[in-house]
This record gives C-alpha cells, structure tokens and sequence, in this order.
C-alpha cells in the first residue's frame, strides 16, 4: 500500500492542482454572463479538491483498517 502511494502521488496531485488551478480564471471571472459560470467554477474546483482527500488519505485509510480487521479475524 505504501509502495503504491508513494507511485501514484505525484499523477494524481499533478493532475487535480492543474485542474483547480486551470479552473481559478473561469472562478474569478467578471464579464457578461460570468455569474453561472463562476459557481460552476467553483463547485468543480470543490468536487476535485474533495475527491483528491478522499483518494489521498480517506481511501488508504479504509482499506488499512479492513485489512488489520481480516487479519485479526483470521487469528
């Protein structure tokens, strides 16, 4: 599990900070019509910003603990 955290840590950060990143131009925007697309803006850059805690950390989290759970049941 380390091993493979430690492997796709750099892609998946990679690929969600140039996501939000990308997206804070449409986010702050100011111009006509801008109004709906700001607050998509800012609910997709929410979206990968959850998703990126809930692959980096909340994902290995649950799997740790299942694991440690099979093994103390196979015991």
């Amino acid at each position: 599990m380390i091993l493979a955290g430690k492997e796709r840590m750099r892609p998946i950060l990679m690929t969600t900070l140039a996501m939000a990143i990308g997206m804070l131009p449409i986010a702050l925007g100011k111009g006509t019509a801008s109004e709906w697309k700001n607050g998509l803006a800012w609910v997709i850059i929410g979206g990968l910003l959850s998703s990126l805690i809930l692959t980096v950390f909340l994902v290995p989290m649950v799997y740790y603990i299942v694991d440690t759970i099979k093994e103390k049941m196979a015991k």
